[in-house]
C-alpha cells in the first residue's frame, strides 16, 4: 500500500539559498544524480516565484508589513514537500498526478489560515525519480502587539507551536487528500517505525537488480589452474612423503575446488533464475501499471457521469418541485375562484328564496284577509266553517304546507302503484 507523505522542512536565508537552485534548476551540474535534465521541461508550476526566494520573501515582508525579530540564522520561510512512491503514480497516471498536487497546494493554502499570498513558490519535479512538490512559504501567524493591536508576525515557532503539530500535519494532510479520492495509507508514526528525518535525496533511493546483474557479468566459471601431481618437482623427496602430500594436501584441495566450483555453477543457475524472474515481473508490473491506470481512468470518469447524472437528477427533481408547486397555487387559484363562484351563486339563491318566502307569507296574509272579507260580503259568521268547506269539496288545504306534504305523499303512492 502507498502512503501519503508530507514533510516540513525550516530554511535560513542560506538554505532557502540552495533551496531556491535546486528548485528552480538554476544549475547545470546538478549534484543529485536522480535528476534527468532531458525531462526538467515537464516540471510545473502551482506558483511561479519571480527571482529569488530571498528577495520574494524581502519583498513580501515590506509590502504586507510584517513584524517579527530576524536575525542572520533567523528560520524565515519552509519547505512542505508532497509525494508517495512510484507505485502510486504510476499507478493513477499523468492526470491525477496533477490534480493530486493541485489538492496538496489547496491544502497548504488553507493550513493554519495560511493563506496563499504567504506562499513564495510551489513547484512540482517530474525529472526525478519520483514525482514531488517543493512549496515554499512563510511561516505568518496572526497576533497581537503588545499593545492589543491585530498584527501579521513571521514567526516559524508559533506555526509549529503544539508538541504534536507534525502528527496533526499527518493526519489532517491524510484526512484531506483520501477525501478528494485518493487511496493511501496514513504513515506510522515514528514512535512505531523507529525511522529518523532524512532528506528528501535519501528518500528517492530506491532497491533494483543492477547489482545482481553485474554480479552475474563477473562471475567466472572456470577451474583455475592446478598443477598436476608429474610436475612437481619431488627428487629430493621420498615415496611415501609423495604419497603423503597426495593424500593430505593436494586431493583435499583439489575436492574443495571441486565443491566451490559446483557451488559457483549452482549459484550461476539461481541467480540467472532470479534475473528472469524478475525481468518477467517486471514487464508483468508494467502491464499491470497501464491496466490500473486506465482503470482509474475509467473510475474517474464513472465517477464524473455519477455527478452529471446526480446534477441532472437534482435539476430533474427541481423541475418536477417548482412544476408540483406552480400546479397547486393554480389549483389553490381555481378553488379559491369556484369557492368565490359558489358563493356568488349561493347568495343568488339565498336571494331568491328570501324573495319566494315573502311572497309566499304576504299570499298567506292576503288569503286570510281575502277569506275574512268574503265571510264578511257574503254575511258567513265563521271563517272557519268556509275554509273547511272549501277543503272538504275541493279537497285543497289552505295550508300551503300541509298541501305540498299531502301532494307528495299521493305521489309516493303512485310510484308504489
Amino acid at each position: 500500500m502507498s502512503y501519503a507523505i508530507v514533510r516540513n522542512e525550516k530554511l535560513t536565508r542560506n538554505n532557502a539559498n540552495g533551496a531556491y537552485i535546486h528548485n528552480d534548476r538554476k544549475t547545470k551540474g546538478h549534484t543529485n544524480k536522480d535528476i534527468d535534465a532531458t525531462r526538467t521541461h515537464l516540471n510545473y508550476y502551482f506558483k511561479k516565484n519571480e527571482q529569488t526566494y530571498i528577495k520574494e520573501f524581502d519583498k513580501l515582508r515590506k509590502e504586507r508589513n510584517l513584524q517579527g525579530h530576524i536575525r542572520s540564522n533567523s528560520i524565515i520561510m519552509c519547505e512542505m514537500v508532497f509525494t508517495s512512491d512510484q507505485e502510486f503514480f504510476d499507478k493513477i497516471g499523468e492526470k491525477e498526478t496533477r490534480r493530486y498536487f493541485e489538492e496538496c497546494y489547496k491544502f497548504m493554502c488553507n493550513y493554519k489560515n495560511l493563506g496563499e499570498e504567504n506562499i513564495i513558490s510551489c513547484v512540482t519535479h517530474l525529472d526525478e525519480t519520483v514525482p514531488h512538490m517543493h512549496l515554499i512559504y512563510v511561516p505568518v501567524v496572526y497576533t497581537k502587539d503588545k499593545d492589543g493591536k491585530d498584527i501579521e508576525k513571521i514567526c516559524c515557532r508559533d506555526f509549529w507551536r503544539a508538541r504534536d503539530c507534525y502528527r496533526q500535519l499527518q493526519n489532517d494532510f491524510y484526512a484531506h487528500i483520501t477525501s478528494k479520492g485518493f487511496t493511501l495509507e496514513r504513515g506510522l508514526p515514528v514512535e512505531e517505525t523507529g525511522a529518523k528525518h532524512e532528506k528528501i535525496e535519501d528518500l528517492k533511493r530506491l532497491t533494483n537488480f543492477a547489482q545482481t546483474k553485474k554480479v552475474l557479468e563477473n562471475i567466472k566459471l572456470e577451474l583455475p589452474d592446478v598443477p598436476e601431481i608429474a610436475d612437481i618437482n619431488v627428487a629430493r623427496w621420498s615415496k611415501k612423503r609423495d604419497e603423503k602430500i597426495l593424500e593430505e594436501i593436494i586431493k583435499p584441495k583439489d575436492d574443495l575446488i571441486q565443491n566451490l566450483y559446483q557451488n559457483n555453477l549452482d549459484l550461476h543457475r539461481e541467480l540467472t533464475r532470479q534475473a528472469q524472474v524478475i525481468e518477467e515481473a517486471e514487464k508483468y508490473q508494467k502491464e499491470r501499471d497501464k491496466i490500473l491506470a486506465d482503470n482509474e481512468e475509467l473510475h474517474n470518469s464513472v465517477k464524473i457521469m455519477k455527478k452529471e447524472y446526480k446534477k441532472k437528477s437534482n435539476t430533474l427533481d427541481l423541475q418536477f418541485s417548482n412544476r408540483k408547486r406552480d400546479l397547486e397555487i393554480e389549483f389553490k387559484e381555481k378553488e379559491s375562484q369556484l369557492k368565490s363562484d359558489w358563493m356568488d351563486i349561493i347568495d343568488d339563491y339565498k336571494k331568491e328564496n328570501k324573495h319566494l318566502k315573502r311572497l309566499v307569507e304576504t299570499f298567506k296574509k292576503t288569503i286570510k284577509i281575502f277569506i275574512k272579507w268574503i265571510c264578511k260580503k257574503f254575511n258567513i259568521t265563521e271563517d272557519y266553517s268556509l275554509i273547511r268547506d272549501f277543503e272538504r269539496e275541493t279537497r285543497i288545504s289552505l295550508d300551503a304546507e300541509k298541501q305540498v306534504q299531502k301532494e307528495d305523499r299521493e305521489k309516493e303512492g303512485e310510484y308504489e302503484r
